[in-house]
């Protein structure tokens, strides 16, 4: 009986032993959880000042191809004045362009909303022409360069739309639209924007 309570004294002893002082090893992993992974991601670069470059008033010289994935290369100019407005602390913008020449007149808008959870931009292109937003291309900036992407349909095919910022932080910001009719294999441009600031 007393070799039973010394077994049970024991036992009970080195429980609380183990609770009140936990192993070494526990400890250390404890301690290593604790620590970053030196695999860690990079933090995610926060674009959504993009485009604050483009924010003011803008004379537009305006370059388009008149009949896009057709072979042909017949281009027209274009001239006119437009703005870009703020919205959201610069986590949208509205743009505006309104330009003139000898294949007619164009009026737009452009809406840019930023996604914080994607750290991407949407832009909408709308035409007064017609009063409708086009599918958002969809993309970021990486290097000073902005690619943004979409789908949509020409002449009755499925194409890909690819938009190009470059020169953004310079006085003459540079934009080019191209087309791609075989899975974005090779682009077709035919649009290109250059703009320049107006100073009040």
């Amino acid at each position: 009986m007393n070799a039973l309570k010394r077994t049970l004294t024991h036992a009970l002893a080195g429980s609380l032993l183990l609770i009140l002082h936990p192993s070494g090893g526990f400890a250390r992993q404890s301690s290593d959880a604790a620590k970053p992974s030196a695999h860690q991601a990079p933090a995610v670069r926060d674009g959504q000042h993009d485009f604050d470059p483009l924010i003011g008033k803008w004379k537009y010289h305006l370059k388009r191809r008149l009949k896009p994935l057709t072979g042909s290369n017949t281009w027209v100019e274009l001239t006119g004045t437009g703005a870009c407005y703020k919205v959201w602390d610069g986590r949208a913008e509205l743009d505006t362009i309104e330009v003139d020449g000898s294949s007619g007149h164009i009026e737009g808008l452009t809406l840019r909303m930023y996604d914080p959870e994607s750290h991407q931009w949407r832009l909408y292109w709308a035409n007064s022409k017609n009063g409708i937003m086009d599918p958002p291309q969809v993309g970021e900036f990486k290097d000073g360069r902005g690619e943004f992407f979409a789908q949509d349909t020409i002449n009755g095919k499925t194409i890909l739309v690819r938009f190009v910022w470059t020169a953004m932080t310079t006085s003459s910001p540079h934009f080019e639209q191209s087309f791609s009719d075989d899975g974005g294999k090779t682009w077709e441009v035919n649009w290109i924007t250059d703009q320049t600031r107006v100073t009040d």
